[in-house]
């Protein structure tokens, strides 16, 4: 692996953004959108408008430029104003060649592109746990610059379908969930206790970086405590506070998420994945793995080849 914490976890989690439309509306207009236990993003190209979680709490109001990641938890609505009764996301009618929606009536105010991140490979949660139930980018923040870009060229592909229309907004989107995680390294006070808020912390990164440069070194809390340059207990209290489980723990979550990862895309020998993440004992592995993930690494290798 590399030492860059973000690189390997959205490699690991097999995390696959689709641009899958969107829409325009004019008048009065609600929808009402649910993630189906993704990651649903939302990019308003132009106007604004509301979202109102279906949690409670107060609305949050979304300006031209804006982006919005859901959890994909909890279905959310958004709307001109409130008060408005939301049609369901599956009953509009959508163009099949653009694939944008048409809401309310009247004048075009309003154009949002909408997609998700499909996290059905990551059966860890590894990055659904380490975001919060909503990140909202707005256009004015300081990381947005290279996000409005992104967004004007995912509104072009869809205007367009010019040929590789597919490849060219899938790729878009990937890098526009990237920049939204880089925002959120910015803002880390948001974020739940876990790896993300862990990378967030610069007296923390080092030893991080460490961990994902050399998951197979028997990393020791001396070592890591000094790389951070803290004390033992110093660095083991704030490792905990901030990524949720004592460093070691950590360890042996991302060695297994490795290794799941191996098991889903190759067909290396059981006993040569657990070399290759710090086991010179393949029952020793299979354990951890078994305790960890919840099924033994060949039954989780046949249920991931059966899924594909």
């Amino acid at each position: 692996m590399s030492a860059d914490p973000l690189s390997d976890a959205l490699a690991v989690a097999d995390a696959h953004s689709v641009l899958s439309g969107g829409f325009t509306a004019g008048g009065d207009w609600a929808v009402n959108l649910r993630g189906r236990d993704r990651l649903k993003v939302n990019a308003l190209v132009r106007g604004e408008c509301l979202l109102i979680r279906e949690a409670g709490g107060e609305a949050v109001r979304l300006a031209e430029g804006d982006i919005v990641v859901s959890d994909g938890a909890k279905p959310y609505v958004l709307c001109s104003r409130p008060g408005i009764k939301p049609l369901d996301s599956v009953d509009v009618t959508v163009d099949p060649v653009t694939r944008m929606g048409r809401l309310g009536e009247g004048e075009t105010d309003v154009v949002c592109v909408s997609g998700h991140i499909d996290l059905s490979r990551d059966r860890g949660d590894l990055l659904r746990r380490a975001l919060p139930e909503l990140v909202h980018v707005r256009a004015d923040s300081a990381e947005a610059g290279a996000l409005r870009w992104l967004i004007g060229q995912l509104a072009g592909e869809m205007k367009t379908r010019r040929a590789g229309v597919e490849f060219a907004s899938d790729h878009l989107s990937q890098l526009m969930f990237v920049q939204v995680m880089r925002v959120c390294l910015t803002e880390a006070e948001g974020l739940p206790p876990g790896w993300l808020r862990a990378l967030a912390d610069e007296r923390l990164a080092p030893a991080l970086r460490l961990m994902h440069g050399d998951p197979a070194h028997p990393w020791q809390l001396e070592e890591l405590a000094r790389a951070a340059a803290m004390s033992r207990t110093t660095f083991a209290v704030r490792f905990k506070e901030a990524a949720g489980v004592p460093p070691l723990t950590y360890l042996l979550n991302w060695r297994m998420s490795l290794a799941a990862r191996s098991l889903r895309q190759d067909t290396a020998p059981v006993a040569e994945l657990a070399r290759s993440v710090g086991y010179t004992s393949e029952s020793a592995f299979s354990n951890a793995f078994k305790r960890t993930v919840g099924v033994a690494p060949r039954r989780y290798r046949e249920e991931s080849a059966a899924r594909s």
